[in-house]
Protein backbone atom coordinates (compact mmCIF):
# COMPACT_ATOMS: atom_id res chain seq x y z
CA UNK A 1 0.00 0.00 0.00
CA UNK A 2 1.78 3.30 -1.26
CA UNK A 3 1.39 6.69 0.29
CA UNK A 4 0.43 8.23 -2.99
CA UNK A 5 -1.61 7.44 -6.14
CA UNK A 6 -0.93 6.30 -9.12
CA UNK A 7 -0.98 9.63 -10.51
CA UNK A 8 2.85 11.16 -10.07
CA UNK A 9 3.13 13.48 -7.65
CA UNK A 10 0.00 15.69 -8.24
CA UNK A 11 0.05 18.35 -5.75
CA UNK A 12 -3.99 17.91 -4.65
CA UNK A 13 -3.97 14.06 -4.99
CA UNK A 14 -5.96 12.25 -2.54
CA UNK A 15 -3.48 9.51 -0.74
CA UNK A 16 -4.07 6.64 0.64
CA UNK A 17 -2.89 6.58 4.24
CA UNK A 18 -0.51 3.59 5.30
CA UNK A 19 -1.19 1.61 8.44
CA UNK A 20 -0.51 3.66 11.46
CA UNK A 21 -0.45 1.89 14.74
CA UNK A 22 -0.77 3.14 18.33
CA UNK A 23 2.90 2.97 18.47
CA UNK A 24 3.49 5.24 15.61
CA UNK A 25 1.09 7.81 16.70
CA UNK A 26 2.50 9.97 19.16
CA UNK A 27 5.50 10.65 17.10
CA UNK A 28 3.26 11.04 13.90
CA UNK A 29 1.73 13.94 15.94
CA UNK A 30 4.38 15.52 16.88
CA UNK A 31 5.87 15.75 13.32
CA UNK A 32 2.55 16.93 11.78
CA UNK A 33 2.21 19.76 14.25
CA UNK A 34 5.40 20.94 13.65
CA UNK A 35 4.64 21.07 9.98
CA UNK A 36 1.37 22.79 10.84
CA UNK A 37 3.14 25.66 12.78
CA UNK A 38 5.40 26.30 10.43
CA UNK A 39 2.98 26.76 7.64
CA UNK A 40 1.12 28.78 10.56
CA UNK A 41 4.23 30.87 11.04
CA UNK A 42 4.67 31.43 7.25
CA UNK A 43 0.82 32.26 6.49
CA UNK A 44 0.72 34.43 8.53
CA UNK A 45 3.71 36.29 7.76
CA UNK A 46 2.50 36.33 4.18
CA UNK A 47 -1.11 37.86 5.11
CA UNK A 48 0.86 40.25 7.39
CA UNK A 49 2.94 41.65 4.91
CA UNK A 50 0.30 42.44 2.75
CA UNK A 51 -2.16 43.48 5.41
CA UNK A 52 -0.04 46.56 6.62
CA UNK A 53 -0.29 48.46 3.27
CA UNK A 54 -3.35 46.91 1.67
CA UNK A 55 -5.61 49.95 2.56
CA UNK A 56 -2.70 52.78 1.85
CA UNK A 57 -2.82 50.79 -1.50
CA UNK A 58 -6.09 50.55 -2.23
CA UNK A 59 -6.16 54.41 -1.65
CA UNK A 60 -3.49 55.11 -4.14
CA UNK A 61 -4.61 53.18 -7.00
CA UNK A 62 -8.33 54.20 -6.21
CA UNK A 63 -7.25 58.19 -5.82
CA UNK A 64 -9.84 58.32 -2.47
CA UNK A 65 -9.82 57.25 1.17
CA UNK A 66 -13.22 56.78 0.75
CA UNK A 67 -12.38 53.28 -0.93
CA UNK A 68 -9.76 52.60 0.90
CA UNK A 69 -11.96 50.60 3.40
CA UNK A 70 -12.44 48.25 0.32
CA UNK A 71 -9.78 46.87 0.93
CA UNK A 72 -10.53 45.40 4.59
CA UNK A 73 -13.56 43.73 3.23
CA UNK A 74 -12.52 41.82 -0.07
CA UNK A 75 -9.47 40.05 2.17
CA UNK A 76 -11.94 39.31 4.63
CA UNK A 77 -14.35 38.45 1.80
CA UNK A 78 -11.74 36.11 0.23
CA UNK A 79 -11.55 33.24 3.38
CA UNK A 80 -15.39 33.40 3.16
CA UNK A 81 -15.90 32.70 -0.41
CA UNK A 82 -13.44 29.62 -0.52
CA UNK A 83 -14.08 28.48 2.71
CA UNK A 84 -17.12 25.86 1.34
CA UNK A 85 -15.59 24.80 -1.71
CA UNK A 86 -12.19 24.25 0.05
CA UNK A 87 -14.06 22.23 2.95
CA UNK A 88 -15.59 20.24 0.12
CA UNK A 89 -11.76 19.53 -1.34
CA UNK A 90 -10.85 18.65 1.89
CA UNK A 91 -13.57 16.28 2.78
CA UNK A 92 -12.97 14.11 -0.41
CA UNK A 93 -9.12 14.70 -0.53
CA UNK A 94 -7.73 15.33 2.84
CA UNK A 95 -6.13 18.39 4.77
CA UNK A 96 -3.25 18.65 2.40
CA UNK A 97 -5.01 19.15 -0.83
CA UNK A 98 -7.06 21.63 0.96
CA UNK A 99 -4.59 23.56 2.31
CA UNK A 100 -1.94 23.46 -0.58
CA UNK A 101 -4.96 24.89 -2.82
CA UNK A 102 -5.74 27.75 -0.21
CA UNK A 103 -1.96 28.93 -0.37
CA UNK A 104 -2.03 29.25 -4.28
CA UNK A 105 -5.13 30.90 -4.32
CA UNK A 106 -3.43 33.56 -1.98
CA UNK A 107 -0.22 33.55 -3.54
CA UNK A 108 -2.20 34.21 -7.24
CA UNK A 109 -4.69 37.16 -5.66
CA UNK A 110 -0.97 38.38 -4.59
CA UNK A 111 0.23 38.33 -7.71
CA UNK A 112 -2.96 40.29 -9.18
CA UNK A 113 -2.77 42.95 -6.06
CA UNK A 114 0.75 43.43 -7.93
CA UNK A 115 -0.59 43.93 -11.51
CA UNK A 116 -3.27 45.93 -10.38
CA UNK A 117 -0.92 48.38 -8.84
CA UNK A 118 0.87 48.14 -12.16
CA UNK A 119 -1.85 48.78 -14.13
CA UNK A 120 -3.62 51.48 -11.82
CA UNK A 121 -6.91 49.77 -11.66
CA UNK A 122 -8.65 49.24 -8.75
CA UNK A 123 -10.84 46.60 -9.50
CA UNK A 124 -8.13 44.34 -10.63
CA UNK A 125 -6.60 45.57 -7.22
CA UNK A 126 -9.42 44.26 -5.44
CA UNK A 127 -10.06 41.25 -7.29
CA UNK A 128 -6.57 40.62 -6.09
CA UNK A 129 -6.98 41.31 -2.78
CA UNK A 130 -9.85 38.80 -2.59
CA UNK A 131 -7.39 35.58 -3.91
CA UNK A 132 -4.70 37.23 -1.25
CA UNK A 133 -7.34 37.26 1.63
CA UNK A 134 -8.36 33.57 0.65
CA UNK A 135 -4.74 32.72 1.64
CA UNK A 136 -5.71 33.06 5.43
CA UNK A 137 -8.31 30.61 4.76
CA UNK A 138 -5.32 27.93 5.16
CA UNK A 139 -4.33 29.03 8.61
CA UNK A 140 -7.79 29.10 9.73
CA UNK A 141 -8.15 25.05 8.56
CA UNK A 142 -4.74 23.98 9.93
CA UNK A 143 -6.43 24.37 13.57
CA UNK A 144 -8.67 21.98 12.69
CA UNK A 145 -5.96 19.65 10.43
CA UNK A 146 -4.14 19.78 14.42
CA UNK A 147 -7.18 18.12 16.18
CA UNK A 148 -7.40 15.15 13.42
CA UNK A 149 -4.72 12.97 15.36
CA UNK A 150 -4.95 14.62 18.95
CA UNK A 151 -6.35 12.72 21.83
CA UNK A 152 -9.90 14.29 23.06
CA UNK A 153 -8.62 15.21 25.84
CA UNK A 154 -5.62 17.07 24.27
CA UNK A 155 -7.76 18.18 20.86
CA UNK A 156 -7.88 22.15 22.48
CA UNK A 157 -4.57 22.18 23.08
CA UNK A 158 -3.43 20.78 19.76
CA UNK A 159 -5.50 23.52 18.22
CA UNK A 160 -4.40 26.11 20.70
CA UNK A 161 -0.96 25.67 19.68
CA UNK A 162 -1.32 26.14 16.11
CA UNK A 163 -3.39 29.46 16.33
CA UNK A 164 -0.31 30.50 18.88
CA UNK A 165 1.72 29.83 15.72
CA UNK A 166 -0.03 32.80 14.15
CA UNK A 167 1.68 35.26 16.35
CA UNK A 168 5.02 35.36 14.74
CA UNK A 169 4.34 35.81 11.62
CA UNK A 170 1.51 38.36 12.55
CA UNK A 171 4.30 40.13 14.54
CA UNK A 172 7.11 40.05 11.74
CA UNK A 173 4.70 40.41 8.77
CA UNK A 174 4.30 44.56 9.28
CA UNK A 175 8.09 44.96 10.13
CA UNK A 176 9.07 43.74 7.04
CA UNK A 177 6.35 45.45 4.61
CA UNK A 178 9.16 48.75 4.21
CA UNK A 179 11.92 46.22 3.80
CA UNK A 180 9.65 44.58 0.99
CA UNK A 181 8.57 48.10 -0.16
CA UNK A 182 12.04 49.13 -1.36
CA UNK A 183 13.04 45.85 -2.43
CA UNK A 184 10.72 46.53 -6.03
CA UNK A 185 12.50 49.95 -6.54
CA UNK A 186 13.28 50.01 -10.34
CA UNK A 187 11.31 47.82 -11.31
CA UNK A 188 8.05 49.39 -12.31
CA UNK A 189 6.33 48.77 -8.88
CA UNK A 190 4.74 50.85 -6.56
CA UNK A 191 6.63 50.56 -3.62
CA UNK A 192 3.27 50.09 -1.88
CA UNK A 193 2.52 46.64 -3.30
CA UNK A 194 6.30 45.78 -2.55
CA UNK A 195 5.00 43.61 -0.08
CA UNK A 196 2.56 41.60 -2.07
CA UNK A 197 5.42 40.52 -3.97
CA UNK A 198 6.83 39.04 -0.95
CA UNK A 199 3.87 37.27 0.64
CA UNK A 200 3.39 35.50 -3.22
CA UNK A 201 6.46 33.92 -2.46
CA UNK A 202 5.93 33.05 1.39
CA UNK A 203 2.79 31.61 0.08
CA UNK A 204 4.32 29.57 -2.53
CA UNK A 205 6.75 28.64 0.25
CA UNK A 206 3.99 27.31 2.75
CA UNK A 207 2.08 25.61 -0.56
CA UNK A 208 5.34 23.19 -1.02
CA UNK A 209 5.54 22.57 2.50
CA UNK A 210 2.64 21.26 2.85
CA UNK A 211 2.41 19.63 -0.47
CA UNK A 212 6.24 17.72 0.48
CA UNK A 213 6.05 17.27 4.46
CA UNK A 214 2.16 16.94 5.00
CA UNK A 215 1.87 13.17 5.03
CA UNK A 216 0.58 10.92 6.13
CA UNK A 217 -2.57 13.43 5.53
CA UNK A 218 -3.89 13.59 9.10
CA UNK A 219 -7.53 13.44 8.15
CA UNK A 220 -7.07 10.59 6.16
CA UNK A 221 -4.90 9.10 8.69
CA UNK A 222 -7.86 9.77 11.52
CA UNK A 223 -10.53 8.52 9.46
CA UNK A 224 -8.40 5.01 8.40
CA UNK A 225 -8.05 4.42 12.46
CA UNK A 226 -11.54 5.04 13.53
CA UNK A 227 -13.35 2.34 14.83
CA UNK A 228 -16.37 0.65 12.43
CA UNK A 229 -18.93 2.55 13.80
CA UNK A 230 -17.55 5.76 13.22
CA UNK A 231 -16.78 4.91 9.44
CA UNK A 232 -19.39 6.64 6.89
CA UNK A 233 -19.56 6.55 3.40
CA UNK A 234 -18.80 9.23 0.83
CA UNK A 235 -21.84 10.82 1.29
CA UNK A 236 -21.52 11.01 4.99
CA UNK A 237 -18.99 13.60 3.67
CA UNK A 238 -20.80 16.39 1.84
CA UNK A 239 -21.26 19.44 2.65
CA UNK A 240 -25.22 18.15 3.22
CA UNK A 241 -24.11 15.71 5.77
CA UNK A 242 -21.98 18.17 7.09
CA UNK A 243 -25.12 20.63 8.06
CA UNK A 244 -27.43 17.37 8.65
CA UNK A 245 -24.96 16.88 11.35
CA UNK A 246 -25.06 20.79 12.98
CA UNK A 247 -28.64 20.59 12.89
CA UNK A 248 -28.89 17.50 14.78
CA UNK A 249 -26.45 18.48 17.76
CA UNK A 250 -26.95 20.71 19.95
CA UNK A 251 -23.40 21.14 20.98
CA UNK A 252 -22.18 21.20 17.49
CA UNK A 253 -24.55 24.76 17.16
CA UNK A 254 -23.79 26.25 20.43
CA UNK A 255 -19.91 25.35 19.18
CA UNK A 256 -20.64 27.24 15.40
CA UNK A 257 -22.24 30.07 17.52
CA UNK A 258 -19.45 30.85 19.82
CA UNK A 259 -16.73 30.40 16.97
CA UNK A 260 -19.04 33.07 15.03
CA UNK A 261 -19.92 35.66 17.43
CA UNK A 262 -17.11 35.79 19.06
CA UNK A 263 -15.18 36.54 15.39
CA UNK A 264 -17.95 38.99 14.70
CA UNK A 265 -17.58 40.83 17.55
CA UNK A 266 -14.28 41.34 17.65
CA UNK A 267 -13.78 42.07 14.09
CA UNK A 268 -16.89 44.79 14.47
CA UNK A 269 -15.18 46.24 17.55
CA UNK A 270 -11.57 46.34 16.50
CA UNK A 271 -11.92 47.67 12.85
CA UNK A 272 -13.37 51.02 14.13
CA UNK A 273 -11.26 51.42 17.05
CA UNK A 274 -8.38 53.09 15.11
CA UNK A 275 -10.92 55.58 13.66
CA UNK A 276 -12.03 56.25 17.74
CA UNK A 277 -8.66 56.95 18.66
CA UNK A 278 -8.02 59.01 15.96
CA UNK A 279 -11.08 61.39 17.10
CA UNK A 280 -9.43 61.54 20.00
CA UNK A 281 -5.89 62.48 18.96
CA UNK A 282 -4.06 59.11 19.10
CA UNK A 283 -1.33 59.53 16.47
CA UNK A 284 -0.11 56.77 13.87
CA UNK A 285 2.51 55.17 16.42
CA UNK A 286 0.29 54.63 19.48
CA UNK A 287 -2.82 53.24 17.72
CA UNK A 288 -0.12 50.92 16.15
CA UNK A 289 0.67 50.06 19.59
CA UNK A 290 -2.81 49.43 20.72
CA UNK A 291 -3.79 47.06 17.99
CA UNK A 292 -0.54 45.30 18.56
CA UNK A 293 -1.25 45.10 22.00
CA UNK A 294 -4.53 43.28 20.70
CA UNK A 295 -2.80 40.95 18.27
CA UNK A 296 -0.92 39.70 21.47
CA UNK A 297 -4.31 39.24 23.44
CA UNK A 298 -5.40 37.24 20.09
CA UNK A 299 -2.58 35.24 19.89
CA UNK A 300 -0.21 35.02 22.27
CA UNK A 301 -2.23 33.25 25.26
CA UNK A 302 -3.95 30.71 22.93
CA UNK A 303 -2.05 27.86 24.55
CA UNK A 304 -3.66 28.93 28.03
CA UNK A 305 -7.06 28.89 26.22
CA UNK A 306 -6.40 25.45 24.85
CA UNK A 307 -5.07 24.14 28.19
CA UNK A 308 -8.31 25.61 30.52
CA UNK A 309 -10.67 24.19 27.67
CA UNK A 310 -8.91 20.64 28.16
CA UNK A 311 -8.82 20.60 31.92
CA UNK A 312 -12.45 22.80 32.52
CA UNK A 313 -14.30 21.81 29.53
CA UNK A 314 -15.39 23.33 26.69
CA UNK A 315 -18.62 24.92 28.27
CA UNK A 316 -16.56 26.79 30.76
CA UNK A 317 -14.08 28.68 28.28
CA UNK A 318 -16.67 29.42 26.34
CA UNK A 319 -18.26 31.25 29.39
CA UNK A 320 -15.29 32.99 30.00
CA UNK A 321 -14.77 34.14 26.25
CA UNK A 322 -18.41 35.96 26.72
CA UNK A 323 -17.15 37.44 30.15
CA UNK A 324 -13.72 38.64 28.57
CA UNK A 325 -15.61 39.88 25.51
CA UNK A 326 -18.26 41.59 27.57
CA UNK A 327 -15.59 43.55 29.90
CA UNK A 328 -13.87 44.49 26.80
CA UNK A 329 -16.83 45.89 25.35
CA UNK A 330 -17.69 47.65 28.58
CA UNK A 331 -14.19 49.19 28.72
CA UNK A 332 -13.40 50.30 25.16
CA UNK A 333 -16.87 51.54 25.02
CA UNK A 334 -16.72 53.61 27.98
CA UNK A 335 -12.90 54.79 27.50
CA UNK A 336 -13.82 58.38 25.58
CA UNK A 337 -10.30 60.43 25.41
CA UNK A 338 -8.60 57.83 27.89
CA UNK A 339 -5.96 55.80 25.63
CA UNK A 340 -4.66 53.60 27.97
CA UNK A 341 -8.33 52.11 28.68
CA UNK A 342 -8.66 51.74 24.70
CA UNK A 343 -6.14 49.80 24.89
CA UNK A 344 -7.12 47.18 27.97
CA UNK A 345 -10.08 47.20 26.69
CA UNK A 346 -8.72 45.64 22.88
CA UNK A 347 -6.22 43.55 24.84
CA UNK A 348 -9.33 42.03 26.62
CA UNK A 349 -11.11 41.67 23.01
CA UNK A 350 -8.23 39.69 22.08
CA UNK A 351 -8.42 37.24 24.82
CA UNK A 352 -11.92 37.02 24.29
CA UNK A 353 -11.67 35.79 20.82
CA UNK A 354 -9.36 33.70 21.69
CA UNK A 355 -11.04 32.01 23.94
CA UNK A 356 -14.09 31.52 21.64
CA UNK A 357 -12.16 30.35 18.98
CA UNK A 358 -10.27 27.70 20.56
CA UNK A 359 -12.72 26.24 22.70
CA UNK A 360 -15.73 26.90 19.91
CA UNK A 361 -13.40 25.02 17.36
CA UNK A 362 -12.73 21.90 20.21
CA UNK A 363 -16.25 21.49 20.25
CA UNK A 364 -17.48 21.81 17.04
CA UNK A 365 -15.03 18.62 16.65
CA UNK A 366 -15.65 16.75 19.39
CA UNK A 367 -19.68 16.95 18.22
CA UNK A 368 -20.18 16.07 15.34
CA UNK A 369 -18.73 12.33 13.32
CA UNK A 370 -15.37 11.74 12.46
CA UNK A 371 -16.57 11.72 8.74
CA UNK A 372 -18.62 14.93 8.52
CA UNK A 373 -15.89 17.00 10.69
CA UNK A 374 -14.40 18.85 7.63
CA UNK A 375 -17.65 19.42 5.69
CA UNK A 376 -18.78 21.46 9.61
CA UNK A 377 -15.37 22.84 10.35
CA UNK A 378 -15.65 24.47 6.44
CA UNK A 379 -19.42 25.65 7.05
CA UNK A 380 -17.66 27.41 10.61
CA UNK A 381 -15.06 29.21 8.78
CA UNK A 382 -17.63 30.74 6.18
CA UNK A 383 -19.94 30.94 9.10
CA UNK A 384 -17.49 33.45 11.01
CA UNK A 385 -15.99 35.26 7.88
CA UNK A 386 -19.54 35.54 6.16
CA UNK A 387 -20.77 37.38 9.91
CA UNK A 388 -17.32 39.18 10.35
CA UNK A 389 -17.50 40.68 6.82
CA UNK A 390 -21.25 41.96 7.71
CA UNK A 391 -20.41 43.23 11.13
CA UNK A 392 -17.26 45.11 9.67
CA UNK A 393 -19.36 46.65 7.36
CA UNK A 394 -22.04 47.63 9.79
CA UNK A 395 -19.16 48.90 12.01
CA UNK A 396 -18.35 51.91 10.61
CA UNK A 397 -22.29 52.48 10.11
CA UNK A 398 -23.13 52.32 13.52
CA UNK A 399 -19.87 54.67 13.91
CA UNK A 400 -21.13 57.55 11.87
CA UNK A 401 -24.85 57.13 13.06
CA UNK A 402 -24.23 56.40 16.94
CA UNK A 403 -20.69 56.70 17.93
CA UNK A 404 -17.97 54.66 19.12
CA UNK A 405 -19.73 53.40 22.71
CA UNK A 406 -22.62 52.54 21.02
CA UNK A 407 -21.09 49.89 18.61
CA UNK A 408 -19.55 47.86 21.66
CA UNK A 409 -23.10 47.80 22.82
CA UNK A 410 -24.26 46.26 19.99
CA UNK A 411 -20.97 44.06 19.89
CA UNK A 412 -21.84 42.66 23.16
CA UNK A 413 -25.41 42.40 22.10
CA UNK A 414 -23.77 39.86 19.38
CA UNK A 415 -23.04 37.25 22.52
CA UNK A 416 -26.51 36.90 24.00
CA UNK A 417 -26.95 33.65 21.64
CA UNK A 418 -23.62 32.50 22.34
CA UNK A 419 -24.22 33.07 26.53
CA UNK A 420 -27.76 31.73 26.29
CA UNK A 421 -26.77 28.49 24.66
CA UNK A 422 -24.34 28.03 26.60
CA UNK A 423 -25.88 28.52 29.89
CA UNK A 424 -29.17 25.71 28.31
CA UNK A 425 -25.97 23.27 27.54
CA UNK A 426 -24.84 23.65 30.98
CA UNK A 427 -28.28 23.12 32.42
CA UNK A 428 -28.94 20.32 30.13
CA UNK A 429 -25.18 18.54 31.77
CA UNK A 430 -26.03 19.06 35.14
Amino acid sequence: MTNTPDAPDALLSAEIPPPVTALDLPALRRRIQAVLITSQILGGLGIAIGVALAAVLAKDVSGTEALSGLASTATVAGPALLAMPLAALMSNRGRRAGLVLAYLVGALGACVVVLGAVVDSFPLLLLGLVGFGAGSSANLAARFAAADLAEPERRARAISTVVWATTIGAVLGPNIAAPAGRSVAGLGIPATAGPFVWAAGVFLLAAALMAVLLRPDPLLTARALAGPADREEADGRSLRAGMRAVRESSRARLALVTVAASHTAMVSIMSMTPVALSHHGAGIELIGLVISGHIAGMYAFSPVMGWLSDRLGRLSVIGLAVGLLSVAALLAGTAGPSHGRTAVGLFVLGLGWSAGLVSGSALLTDSVPQAARAAVQGLSDFTMNTAAGIGGLMAGLVVAEAGYGWLNVVGACLLLPMAALAVRGAVRRA
